[in-house]
C-alpha cells in the first residue's frame, strides 16, 4: 500500500486519551493531539527558563551555560529562583515534556491499531532520567544531589558521583547495566550488518531473502533468531540496559555509601560460622 494512502488510512478521528476531537488533527505529517499541545508547552517553557538561567549567569558559551540544582543544605524544600529554583522549574518542564510525548506516541498507536512497545520502551528511557533527577534526590534527602543541566558540568557531575564509591565500575548494577549496553550493540550491529549485505549483493545478483539471512546464522553460530526475534531481542536488551542504569544511581548514596569494591570484599568475606553467615545476609552485608 502506498504511504500516503495508508496515511488516509490511519487518519481518522478517535484513539485519544484526553480531549476527544479538540486537537485530534494533523499539521503536515505531525499528529498533533492533546499531548502534543503540552510537549510543546513544556519544551517551550522549560527552553525559556534555561534561555532566561544563562541570562543570569556568566557566559553564553553554550559548552558553560549551566542550571544547577539547590544546594544539599536546602534540602527537598523549594530554592529561590536564582539558588536552584530555576533548575526545579525546569526538571518539571523536562518530565511534562517526556511523558506528554510517551502518552502522544500510546494515541498514535491507537489510532494504527498496534501495540503500545515504543511509549513503553521509551518510558524506560523516561525512567532513567527520573532516577536522577527525583528518586534518588528524593531518597537522599536533597535536590541537590541531582544532576547540573550543563555539558561541562554535567560531565564533572557524573566523574565527581563516580570517585564519590572508589570505582564506580565495581557498582554491580552498572555492571549488568553496562554487559546489556554492549550487549544490545552487539546483536543490532549484527542483524544491521546482516540486513546491508542481504540487500547490497554483488553486481549481477538479486537481493536475498530473508531464508538467506536464517541460513547465514544457522552456518555461523548454529541458530537464528528470525527478523521478528531480533527485533524482540534487541528491545528486551535496551530496556534491561536503561533499566539497570537507574538501579545503578539509585542504589549509589542510599543502600551503599562506601566504595563498591568494599561491596565486593564484604560480600566475598566468609563468616565464621553459620549463625554470622545470616546475621551477615539479613543485615545487607553489614
Amino acid at each position: 500500500m502506498a504511504m500516503l494512502n495508508f496515511e488516509k488510512k490511519y487518519r481518522v478521528k478517535g484513539g485519544t486519551l484526553v480531549g476527544g476531537d479538540l486537537f485530534d488533527f494533523w499539521i503536515g505529517p505531525f499528529y498533533v493531539g492533546f499531548f502534543g499541545v503540552t510537549t510543546m508547552f513544556f519544551t517551550l517553557m522549560g527552553t525559556s527558563l534555561i534561555m532566561y538561567g544563562a541570562s543570569q549567569g556568566p557566559t553564553w558559551n553554550p559548552w558553560l551555560i549551566s542550571i544547577n540544582p539547590p544546594s544539599v543544605e536546602l534540602g527537598l524544600a523549594m530554592a529561590p529562583l536564582n539558588e536552584g529554583g530555576l533548575w526545579q522549574f525546569v526538571t518539571v518542564c523536562a518530565i511534562g515534556a517526556f511523558v506528554s510525548w510517551a502518552l502522544r506516541e500510546a494515541e498514535i498507536c491507537r489510532k494504527l491499531g498496534m501495540g503500545y512497545h515504543v511509549p513503553i520502551a521509551f518510558s524506560f528511557a523516561i525512567l532513567a532520567y527520573v532516577s536522577l533527577v527525583v528518586i534518588r534526590p528524593v531518597l537522599m534527602g536533597a535536590w541537590g544531589h541531582g544532576f547540573p543541566y550543563g555539558i561541562f558540568t554535567h560531565l564533572n557531575w557524573v566523574s565527581y558521583v563516580g570517585y564519590s564509591y572508589g570505582n564506580f565500575h565495581y557498582n554491580p548494577a552498572h555492571m549488568i547495566a553496562i554487559t546489556f549496553f554492549f550487549t544490545v550493540t552487539l546483536a543490532l550491529a549484527l542483524h544491521g550488518g546482516l540486513i546491508l549485505s542481504a540487500v547490497n549483493p554483488q553486481a549481477g545478483l538479486k537481493v536475498r531473502t530473508p531464508d538467506h539471512e536464517n541460513t547465514f546464522f544457522r552456518d555461523t553460530i548454529g541458530y537464528s533468531i528470525g527478523t521478528l526475534g531480533v527485533h524482540r531481542l534487541g528491545l528486551i536488551l535496551a530496556l534491561n540496559a536503561g533499566f539497570w542504569s537507574a538501579v545503578c544511581i539509585v542504589i549509589s548514596g542510599t543502600y551503599w555509601t562506601d566504595s563498591w569494591i568494599t561491596w565486593w570484599e564484604q560480600l566475598s568475606a566468609p563468616p565464621e560460622n553459620y549463625y554470622q553467615a545470616a546475621d551477615y545476609f539479613v543485615g545487607g552485608g553489614s
